[in-house]
């Protein structure tokens, strides 16, 4: 496989390729974003068992109060 390297530019959401660049129809191509300044997100991953038969360690005990029991 060869590989050309090519620098374009997006215009109204599409890629503009210098016009000395002719590719053929139905060509792949990759393209590869350098840098874009935008802010990351954040990830919140959940978590996961090394030992799915811990689970039960996590189990949840529900303890019912009285209305008029003080906290």
């Amino acid at each position: 496989m060869t590989i050309l390297t090519v620098e374009g530019i997006v215009e109204n959401g599409r890629i503009r390729l210098p016009e000395d660049v002719e590719l053929p129809e139905q060509t792949r191509v990759y393209v590869v974003i350098p840098t874009l300044d935008r802010p990351s997100q954040a990830r919140v991953w959940s978590p996961r068992l090394v030992n799915p038969e811990h689970a039960a360690y996590f189990a949840k005990k529900v303890t019912e109060v009285p209305a008029d029991a003080e906290l």
